[in-house]
C-alpha cells in the first residue's frame, strides 16, 4: 500500500472562506482570472473547491474590494463568514465611492443565495475606512521589486475591516487612523462576536501599503487530501 499525494489544479492560496456546514465563498473577479486558472472552467474550478475543501455549495461573488489589484479581489477583504448562515460584507454608503457598485453586487447576491443548508444568509455590513490614499512619502518608502504592482502618490489603498483575524477569544482587526470608520468596525465585530475581545492593530494601514492586511498575512496553505493506492 502506498500513500499517494494528490495536487490540485486549483490555485489555492487564500482566496476562499468556508465554514463548517459546507459553504465556500469566493470571488470571480479572483478565480476566474486568466492569470491563476486559465485552462479550467468555473465549472471545474467549483468541483476541485468542493473535492479539497469538502464542501457543498460554492457561492461565487462577482468582484472583491475595490483597488484590491494585488490579489485580484481576495474574498477576505469583502466578505467572510462570522458563524454559519451569517456574514460580514465591506459596506460603503456613498453612492458615490467606487466601492458602492461592488458591494451592491455582492449584496445582491447574497441575499438571492442559500447556504448548503439551505438558510437564507444574515448580511452583516461593515463599513470601509476612508477612502484612505496613499501619500508621497509613503509612495517612496515603498520598495518596488519585480512583477509589484506600482505605487504612485495618491494610490487608494484596499483597506477593509473584514480583512480580521479570529483566535481563540479574540478579534485581531485592522485600525488605520480613520477615527470614526475604526469606531464603527469594532462596535459591529463587538456586535457579531460577542464572546471576544478586540484586538487593535493600531497602523494596519502600513500592511496596506505593502498589499494584504492582517488576515492575509495569518493564513496557513491547505493540504491536498491524500489516497491511498493498493
Amino acid at each position: 500500500m502506498k500513500d499517494m499525494e494528490r495536487r490540485s489544479e486549483v490555485d489555492l492560496v487564500p482566496l476562499f472562506l468556508f465554514e463548517k456546514h459546507g459553504t465556500c465563498l469566493t470571488t470571480e473577479e479572483c478565480l476566474l482570472n486568466k492569470n491563476r486558472n486559465p485552462d479550467l472552467t468555473k465549472e471545474q474550478i467549483e468541483n476541485q473547491l468542493k473535492e479539497y475543501l469538502g464542501v457543498q455549495k460554492v457561492i461565487w461573488l462577482p468582484r472583491g474590494l475595490y483597488g484590491d489589484d494585488d490579489t485580484n479581489g481576495h474574498i477576505d477583504n469583502m466578505c467572510c463568514f462570522v458563524r454559519p448562515g451569517t456574514v460580514l460584507l465591506s459596506w460603503t454608503d456613498d453612492e458615490k465611492d467606487f466601492q458602492f457598485e461592488r458591494s451592491m453586487e455582492a449584496l445582491t447576491v447574497l441575499s438571492n443565495a442559500t447556504d448548503a443548508k439551505g438558510r437564507k444568509f444574515q448580511i452583516i455590513k461593515l463599513h470601509v475606512p476612508g477612502p484612505l490614499y496613499m501619500t508621497e512619502e509613503e509612495s517612496a518608502g515603498v520598495i518596488q521589486d519585480g512583477e509589484a504592482k506600482p505605487r504612485p502618490p495618491n494610490t487608494r489603498l484596499a483597506a477593509s475591516y473584514v480583512n480580521f483575524y479570529i483566535a481563540n477569544g479574540g478579534i485581531i482587526t485592522p485600525q488605520y487612523g480613520d477615527q470614526k470608520w475604526d469606531d464603527e468596525a469594532v462596535r459591529v465585530l463587538s456586535q457579531a462576536f460577542p464572546n471576544h475581545e478586540m484586538v487593535r492593530i493600531e497602523g494596519a494601514r502600513e500592511i496596506v501599503l505593502g498589499g494584504g492586511n492582517v488576515h492575509c498575512i495569518t493564513q496557513q496553505q491547505p493540504a491536498a487530501p491524500s489516497t491511498s493506492l493498493v
